[in-house]
């Protein structure tokens, strides 16, 4: 298969599967092409808002899109990492001798639900989020590789924080993405309950497999960047980094600290998935930007006086593409 095929395959696969997702999801757009975007590139997912806006159903849809193992772990406070890796537990063999046998967890799987994860004590997440990291398992003195793609879809609610326990920034960093789930206007709304309130249930279909994944992610890695189109992304990143050559004025006054080369790479591979997503084999200036909000929102770290003033990490990252100019020259 040429390039061209490959990115004719990427792009039916990509829009067969926006599809699939839109029978059950109503609107939300943006965050089922952030979703996506992630898969293709290998990276998790943190999607972040109020109880009830569709954020497990997202999930669980993609669950049935894909034609991948799927499981689901409620984060709750009393959840042990035992609870996410699996044990060692004593079994009796068909002889009637005793021996440790290894149990595997629920994140034996390829596409992982953590609802609500900022709901478990930080010992579990650090669990999960080193599972994430490593793509491995140390259980009983062993390492054991997790399947391949594994994907990780995290859920956490902004509001009701008693009693959890909010991901510190270096574990917030693990996360590709951080996607923010809004209310839905009239319109989405009356299509909500025209879809659960009538007694009719959408079956999806299964559009992309094991191998076929593997494929595309590999294919992701050789879209082509442009130099003047990395090193804007480079400029980006090193704009919000206060006190120094390059920072951007408003990263000076708001942020304490900018963000990690993990939001570079992101840019750079997310920018690649969504040009693959327009049919198009080389990164534009305009993916970049199309990405940088759920690239850079959850990291970047705001001063006491941007919290003061209601100051968001969005509000940051749309003066820092004001100033940060495309053309290198200029911005000498």
């Amino acid at each position: 298969m040429n390039t061209e095929e490959h990115i004719r395959l990427f792009h039916q696969t990509y829009s067969a599967m926006r599809q699939e997702i839109g029978r059950v999801i109503v609107g939300h757009s943006e965050i089922v092409e952030g979703t996506l975007i992630a898969l293709f590139s290998g990276g998790h997912v943190l999607l972040e808002g109020v109880p009830g806006l569709g954020k497990t159903l997202l999930v669980r849809t993609l669950g049935e899109v894909l034609d991948v193992s799927f499981n689901r772990i409620q984060f709750t406070p009393d959840l042990m990492p035992a609870d996410i890796l699996g044990t060692n537990l004593v079994m009796e063999t068909p002889a009637g001798r005793r021996e440790f046998q290894y149990q595997k967890g629920p994140i034996f799987a390829h596409l992982i639900l953590a609802d609500e994860i900022n709901r478990a004590t930080p010992k579990t997440q650090s669990a999960m989020l080193e599972a994430m990291q490593e793509k491995s398992v140390t259980a009983g003195g062993e390492i054991r590789r997790l399947a391949e793609p594994f994907f990780v879809l995290a859920t956490q609610n902004p509001i009701d924080q008693e009693g959890t326990y909010p991901l510190p920034e270096a574990q917030l960093d693990r996360f590709f993405f951080k996607l923010l789930v809004t209310y839905p206007n009239a319109n989405e709304l009356t299509e909500v309950l025209n879809r659960t309130t009538e007694g009719t249930k959408t079956e999806v279909q299964k559009i992309v497999d094991r191998d076929t994944m593997l494929e595309l992610q590999k294919l992701v890695r050789q879209v082509p960047v442009a130099s003047h189109v990395k090193d804007y992304a480079v400029r980006l990143v090193m704009a919000t980094h206060p006190k120094t050559q390059t920072a951007a004025p408003i990263s000076n006054q708001y942020l304490r600290f900018g963000s990690s080369p993990r939001g570079a790479q992101t840019l750079v591979l997310a920018g690649k998935v969504r040009a693959l997503t327009q049919a198009r084999f080389n990164v534009s200036f305009d993916d970049i930007d199309a990405v940088s909000h759920a690239a850079l929102r959850h990291r970047l770290i705001l001063n006491f006086e941007a919290e003061a003033e209601g100051i968001t990490t969005d509000l940051i990252v749309d003066q820092i593409l004001k100033d940060v100019p495309r053309d290198a020259a200029v911005a000498a």
